[in-house]
């Protein structure tokens, strides 16, 4: 005791708390067991449904809430609570058990439900949007405005200083803005700014910077938008005449990792389309791109989407080679057409094969198959029973803008010429005389009236 003691060694120790591991679906389906929701022949739909409404996402086998989820959520436990409560839905369980089992009669548990969700529902009806914005901002202000390290305001919009960014919804959903709209129109997707993937990349203001193009000296950047991740080229100017100017994007395709993305392959994907090689019987260039419905390769008017597993960065002169094979049984080219000199296709489609000279389409009668048609028999019948293509929905109105100008065109071309190729006279005819129009029927009675007064007046005259 009291004896003096030596330091031999010190050990410097560090200890993190870990939150509580994510659920997984063995995990949650156990949580759900001991609650009382669903039942086993429910399981399996609930988690297919998390997942279909995007409310959580499936990760490494562990379920990861997504925002919409979270936004879900706050309201439902703002103004349902009651209907979000574990032991409402456990209990109306049971009572749906009771049901099945003949011991309790549906319309009671009905009409008992009924009730009360009605009271909630009439509740809601007087509320403002901005009444509901309020209440999820402040229910998830801590979720997308964590505290800051240095103690400075994580609400404090970056682009004004002043304005106080809080959650707002838009034509394309919710979103995070500043207070200070229209004066400040900054604004950033409905993700925690600064939050970080698995392999440390921060997605600050709902965005990351890759590098910097050495081309054009503008930073890449790679953003999330409500339709998915794209890639970005610098931001957007204004042209000479003052219009503004949106930079050049392209999206990730299915298969690319937004986590992983480097800026070799960013670069890739905006420099699409790109060229693989030329076809060896037509000399044709074949190309690579990018379409409103995925990857796809392009020779001339023969279009082929990616198979899965085909990189539109990486594809071989083979591979396209073999897709194009496929495409070329749906399309045969018959040749130009006499008159302009456009292709004329034979195309198998949804409905039976057709023949297309540019926006010009035609069916081939019944029994007629595709190998059988000749150029000029496909000709006679675009001339016969050739329709035009209806625009697509976003070219509606260019369209027919182009057709009524055209059309327009036309009429007043035809009416030159016509006039042209007459002759004139070498006297102009006498204009006809305009014929007189019968007087109605109220101006016949005036001046039946007038007639009559003129008659009695000029007797009173007389008489005296």
């Amino acid at each position: 005791e009291r004896d003096p003691l030596k330091t031999q060694e010190v050990t410097a120790a560090q200890h993190f708390t870990q939150p509580p591991p994510r659920y997984s679906e063995a995990s949650l389906v156990k949580k759900l067991e001991e609650l009382g929701i669903g039942r086993p022949s429910t399981y399996a739909s609930i988690l297919q449904t998390l997942q279909d409404r995007n409310y959580v996402r499936l990760e490494k086998r562990r379920f990861i809430p997504e925002d919409r989820g979270r936004l879900v959520t706050a309201f439902l436990v703002a103004f349902f609570t009651r209907y979000v409560d574990t032991g409402f839905t456990a209990s109306l369980e049971e009572q749906l058990d009771e049901i099945s089992g003949g011991r309790i009669d549906w319309r009671e548990v009905m009409r008992a439900f009924w009730e009360e969700f009605k009271k909630a529902v009439d509740a809601t009806k007087d509320l403002k949007i901005s009444d509901v914005i309020d209440a999820l901002d402040e229910e998830l202000g801590p979720h997308f405005f964590p505290a800051q390290e240095d103690g400075s305001d994580p609400r404090q919009c970056p682009a004004c200083g002043t304005g106080r960014l809080g959650l707002r919804l838009g034509r394309t959903g919710a979103f995070i803005g500043c207070s200070n709209y229209p004066d400040c129109r900054y604004t950033r997707p409905l993700a925690v700014a600064g939050a970080e993937g698995e392999n440390g990349t921060s997605f600050a203001e709902g965005q990351r910077e890759l590098g910097t193009d050495p081309a054009t000296g503008q930073s890449v950047t790679l953003r999330r938008g409500p339709y998915g991740f794209y890639v970005q080229l610098g931001e957007g100017g204004v042209d000479e005449k003052g219009k503004p100017t949106k930079p050049r994007r392209a999206s990730l395709t299915r298969d690319m990792d937004p986590e992983t993305l480097d800026l070799e392959r960013a670069l890739a994907l905006l420099s699409l389309p790109r060229v693989i090689g030329r076809d060896p019987e037509t000399g044709g260039e074949i190309t690579a791109g990018l379409g409103r419905f995925g990857p796809y390769i392009r020779l001339g008017t023969i279009y082929q989407s990616l198979e899965p597993g085909d990189d539109v960065l990486t594809l071989g002169m083979n591979r396209a080679m073999d897709l194009l094979a496929k495409a070329r049984a749906k399309v045969r080219h018959l040749g130009p057409h006499p008159q302009d000199g456009a292709p004329v296709d034979v195309r198998k489609g949804r409905f039976g094969p057709y023949i297309q000279h540019g926006n010009r389409v035609a069916n081939l009668p019944r029994g007629v198959e595709m190998e059988e048609v000749t150029l000029d028999q496909a000709v006679q019948l675009l001339a016969e029973k050739g329709k035009e293509l209806k625009p697509k929905a976003g070219a509606r109105g260019k369209a027919g803008r182009t057709t009524k100008a055209a059309a327009g065109t036309a009429k007043r071309g035809k009416a030159k010429g016509e006039a042209a190729a007459e002759p004139k006279p070498a006297r102009a005819a006498a204009r006809k005389p305009a014929a007189r129009k019968p007087a109605s029927r109220k101006a016949a009675t005036k001046t039946a009236t007038a007639a009559r007064a003129r008659k009695v007046a000029s007797r009173r005259k007389g008489e005296a």
